[in-house]
């Protein structure tokens, strides 16, 4: 046998290439700016003095981000479990009417003590619910997890509606005959503090950040979250090591599904105080957005909610002020994801072949090793 010396470092590249497609995502929706006739320079202008111009700006924008937080942390357990939740929207939703019923029915008898927390609690479990019935089907029929979980965004869509509509609207607006889609608004007893009025920042950043390392912990540090994670790198070796493979993968949607919900729960606890028809619709999608950024890693998922939080008030400010239209900022985020994804790709090809080279290389025995030889002696 020969040993050969070999250099090892850090690899920034993988590091890297998130921001470096954030990049790229950028200047071609700079191309696409300037074909609309827009200068793209005072175009991101707007954009980072829209998201950071201010004390108020920069809170608000901290703001949007608990949610893509919340989300995000628990598109990083479905992937991690290896099913695709492309239902957080949906299960957004439904944990949202969850917790604004539940605060609406139980608000004069409870202290908000006592109401804040059992509202979280109640929308975790109408998200984690509505994640349940994707995860039992794809554990006992192996139904395809994304058709199924986009399929039940629509009908979560349409159950708001319907409620908001009916069982749920504002007494106020039948009595003054508006009949507007909203639901009462929630018991101040249930809302969550505000950290720094005039803005919207709340105290829900802090049970995001708390979220995100639970999720840590109980992915790398316990003996469920190692299942979950064999489960998602090798469904046949788990199978062979005694792992329960459905329910582990039923498991990894319901907890998905949970932290959606959560992340209504806290936005209508948070910011609108009531359930209103169009409410925070897109965080969902741009919740997977924020995981990939992150690398699919909760603690990755703050500084990359951060971020998008950012994309997203900023973008308001330069809609307003240029007049670009909400499309193009919908373009940016789907480039975004096209360039993460690719970037994602080509650092696991650059691994690998690295790994392939390092296994077929010789070992040889050289000076860097003699001391330590020698000693063994």
């Amino acid at each position: 046998m020969r040993i050969q010396k070999r250099i090892s470092g850090g690899d920034f590249t993988a590091a890297l290439a998130p921001i470096i497609a954030v990049i790229l995502a950028l200047a071609l929706a700079g191309v696409l700016l300037l074909i609309l006739g827009k200068n793209p320079l005072e175009a991101y202008a707007s954009m980072i003095e829209g998201a950071f111009g201010s004390d108020t700006r920069i809170f608000n924008t901290i703001s949007r981000a608990v949610p893509l937080m919340l989300v995000a942390i628990g598109i990083c357990i479905a992937f991690r479990g290896g099913v695709i939740n492309i239902g957080a929207e949906g299960q957004l939703f439904v944990g949202a009417v969850s917790a604004t019923a539940f605060a609406v029915a139980a608000g004069e008898n409870l202290t908000p003590w006592l109401l804040v927390p059992l509202t979280l609690l109640v929308g975790f479990l109408g998200g984690a619910l509505w994640g349940s019935v994707p995860g039992y089907l794809k554990a006992r029929f192996d139904v395809n997890e994304i058709l199924s979980t986009v399929m039940m965004n629509e009908i979560a869509i349409r159950l708001v509606l319907f409620l908001l509509g009916g069982p749920m609207i504002d007494p106020k607006e039948v009595a003054q005959g508006t009949l507007i889609h909203q639901s009462a608004a929630l018991p101040e007893a249930s809302w969550l503090a505000r950290l720094s009025p005039p803005s919207r920042l709340h105290t829900g950043i802090f049970i995001a950040i708390i979220a995100a390392v639970i999720v840590y912990i109980l992915l790398w540090r316990t003996p469920l979250g190692y299942r979950i994670r064999a489960v998602g790198q090798s469904r046949a070796a788990s199978l062979y090591a005694g792992i329960s493979v459905p329910t582990y993968l039923t498991l990894a949607l319901i907890l998905s599904g949970g932290l959606a919900g959560l992340a209504g729960a806290v936005e209508v606890t948070g910011v609108t105080h009531r359930m209103v028809e169009g409410f925070a619709v897109g965080y969902g999608f741009s919740g997977i957005v924020v995981a990939l950024f992150g690398r699919l890693h909760p603690i990755g998922a703050i500084p990359s909610a951060f971020l998008f939080g950012a994309l997203l008030t900023g973008a308001e400010r330069m809609q307003r002020d240029l007049q670009v239209p909400s499309a193009t900022i919908t373009a940016l985020q789907g480039l975004v994801v096209l360039f993460v994804v690719s970037s994602d790709v080509w650092v696991r090809r650059r691994a690998a072949r690295r790994a392939s080279q390092k296994v077929s290389e010789p070992i040889s025995a050289d000076s860097s090793i003699q001391p330590i030889i020698s000693e063994a002696k």
